[in-house]
């Protein structure tokens, strides 16, 4: 190759040897571009997450070590850069990711994390914001990859629209690639929670393809195993310098990409957290923890709880940490009852294994005074995916504060949220919960009865009735395409309707349509209409939805 002589009286300087770095100081603007497209509440320290479970002082000492070692030095003769963590619901996995998260900030050790749930925020729920937001908190930790990835988004800024493979690749694994030949980097990864990553529903209502036939609906498992092999392919780059921790129940999706059937070589050790750590001694360390603080706040006698309680509680317990914590805020409630006479009550529960549980969210429920309205509008809060501003929704719940978050009267803002997920799968399960299941219809009639008050007290009312937090709430709910009014179409493809004496619809929807024309535009009426006369060619007369969504659809624009 000929010399070029591009420094004036230099000589001898080849164009191979000539390196341009072009984005030194362009990482500001194009990483302000990612922002709108990052879930800042999956990260371990968002607001939405500010009670999330850590792990008691202590506790899970062996555990968090063993992890905390192979995320810096890996396994001896295993070059496997990814691992996952298992067990079932209750266990604490997300209380070591985010304990483990802390203690990688606190050492300055590299970290990018994200916390999936299934009743948080939008974006903790889908896989739309998981490359995107993995790759910002990377961008946080070196200079010359938050250039890289500036550099990246600048030159394809419809990045954000690929799918997660091409996202993966453009956004982490490219700009990493970079900066190979700059000092070493070496961080961690955390995923918790995947298993309650839902499908995203990104097609649309009605979806078809070019040929007009309906596009097949993506299923969470398709969208969870696609984050899998995302990560997978990301492990296995050598320049991709990071481990990766994945934590989920040990759900099929995931057996069968960690520990495939045949002969295949397991590409991620597994760690089992109910089978490779026995968490009694954690417990009985937390339990005796909180009995003493009880103890000298309700001035008890030295000797309680009684001799052979928490060892009682702590086999009981079955290794799930949900079980003694869900106890502990059971016995802090201390308005209806003594600590004593509380702890009776659980005491006497006989069962085994998950079914302690099981028996303790009964005990709570039946004891707030009308557990079957309970366990509706806990369903119904569970079936909006956000918090409902509701005063009857707070009165129901005055004596559940051991089940579910729930916010000062006067915050308008912050949803109401359940400590775990194990009280849903216990009351969506009818095998389980009993008497206390509450068929899906009870659910859609709860919500129409209430949307029917909201609009018939805004159609009644001279002025506005409601505050702006309420109405944000009210016309950003969202089932399929079809939002507020049009919660009880989202069950009819299911078949589910609405109780035969469900009310009928309020006797005008305009006080509806003109507020949310004045909210939103004309979005909320298409989205309605077009849920409307999808609905009304396939529904029958019978159908006891038949008149609202002819009253709604005439209101609307319809015939």
């Amino acid at each position: 190759m000929a010399n070029i002589d591009i420094l004036g009286n230099s000589h001898g300087l080849q164009a191979e040897t000539i390196k341009i770095v072009t984005h030194i100081s362009s990482g500001l603007a194009p990483l302000k571009e990612l922002e709108p497209y990052i879930a800042p509440q999956a990260l371990d320290d968002s607001a939405e997450r500010s009670d999330a479970p850590k792990c008691f002082p202590e506790t899970r000492v062996a555990l968090q070590g063993d992890l905390y070692s192979w995320m810096q030095h890996g396994d001896a003769g295993n070059p496997n850069n990814m691992k996952w963590v298992t067990g079932p619901a209750g266990t604490g996995k997300t209380a070591v990711m985010g304990s483990l998260t802390e203690r990688c900030k606190k050492d300055r050790f590299p970290v990018a994390s994200f916390f999936f749930s299934s009743t948080g925020s939008i974006g903790r729920r889908t896989k739309t914001a998981f490359v995107t937001t993995i790759a910002y908190q990377l961008a946080q930790h070196r200079q010359d990859l938050k250039d890289a990835i500036a550099a990246a988004i600048e030159a394809d800024a419809i990045v954000f629209t690929k799918n997660l493979n091409v996202q993966m690749e453009k956004l982490i694994l490219a700009p990493l690639y970079d900066i190979a030949t700059g000092p070493r980097l070496q961080g961690v990864i955390i995923v918790d929670g995947l298993d309650e990553c839902g499908a995203e529903q990104s097609r649309g209502f009605g979806a078809t393809g070019s040929t007009g036939t309906p596009l097949p609906s993506r299923t969470k498992e398709d969208d969870q195993l696609e984050i899998l092999q995302v990560l997978h392919k990301a492990s296995l780059t050598p320049t991709f310098p990071f481990r990766i921790i994945v934590a989920s129940r040990p759900e099929y999706v995931f057996r069968e990409f960690f520990n495939p059937p045949g002969p295949t070589i397991f590409f991620a050790p597994r760690l089992d957290l109910h089978e490779d750590y026995h968490a009694e001694a954690d417990i009985t360390l937390y339990l005796n923890s909180h009995f003493s603080q009880i103890r000298r706040r309700c001035t008890l006698s030295p000797s309680w709880p009684p001799t052979g309680t928490i060892a009682t509680l702590v086999k009981n317990a079955s290794g799930q940490f949900i079980y003694a914590t869900t106890i502990i805020r059971f016995l802090d409630m201390g308005r209806t009852a003594s600590p004593q006479v509380l702890l009776d009550a659980i005491l006497v529960m006989k069962s085994t294994s998950h079914q302690q549980i099981d028996a303790l969210y009964s005990h709570i429920l039946e004891s707030s005074g009308n557990a079957e309205h309970s366990v509706r509008w806990i369903r119904a809060i569970d079936q909006l995916n956000r918090g409902v501003d509701s005063g009857e929704a707070g009165r129901v719940f005055e004596n559940l504060h051991s089940l579910i978050r729930i916010p000062p009267s006067d915050n308008h803002t912050t949803p109401y949220a359940f400590y775990h997920k194990t009280l849903l799968d216990f009351l969506i399960d009818k095998r389980r919960c009993l008497a206390l299941h509450v068929e899906r219809a009870e659910i859609s009639t709860l919500i129409w009865e209430s949307f029917v008050r909201v609009c018939t007290k805004g159609s009644a009312d001279t002025g506005n009735p409601y505050s702006t937090d309420f109405l944000d709430f009210l016309f950003n709910l969202k089932i399929g395409e079809a939002s507020a009014a049009g919660l009880l179409i989202s069950w009819v493809p299911e078949g589910i309707g609405l109780s035969k004496h469900a009310s009928p619809p309020p006797a005008t929807v305009d006080w509806w349509v003109s507020t949310a024309v004045a909210r939103e535009g004309t979005g909320q009426l298409l989205d309605m209409f077009r849920a409307v006369h999808q609905f009304r060619s396939t529904i029958v007369q019978s159908c006891p939805v038949t008149r609202p969504l002819i009253e709604w659809s005439t209101a609307i624009g319809g015939e």
